[in-house]
């Protein structure tokens, strides 16, 4: 799934902030209830312009961003045998 077809910034529409195509319905608001545990049909039933395709654009999205912005896992310490002397 490519979320860009369905998540988008138009500096006319709430501010430029993301909100889902033809909506007016805003990217962080579902990610927000997302993680508080609401299921896809309580959001589909709060958020009636919203669609599955859209819900499953906000996971994908959150799957790039989440593997573009965490930092690199700690590298294991080079062990150099010559400063243990």
């Amino acid at each position: 799934m490519n979320y860009r077809d369905h998540i988008i910034r138009d500096p006319g529409i709430c501010g430029g902030q993301p909100v889902f195509k033809g909506t007016r319905v805003l990217l962080r608001t579902v990610l927000a209830s997302l993680a508080h545990g609401d299921s896809f049909e309580t959001l589909l039933s709060a958020f009636p312009t919203l669609t599955e395709e859209h819900l499953r654009a906000a996971v994908a999205y959150a799957a790039a961003v989440a593997s573009e912005d965490l930092p690199p896992p700690n590298p294991v310490p080079f062990f150099d045998a010559n400063q243990a002397r």
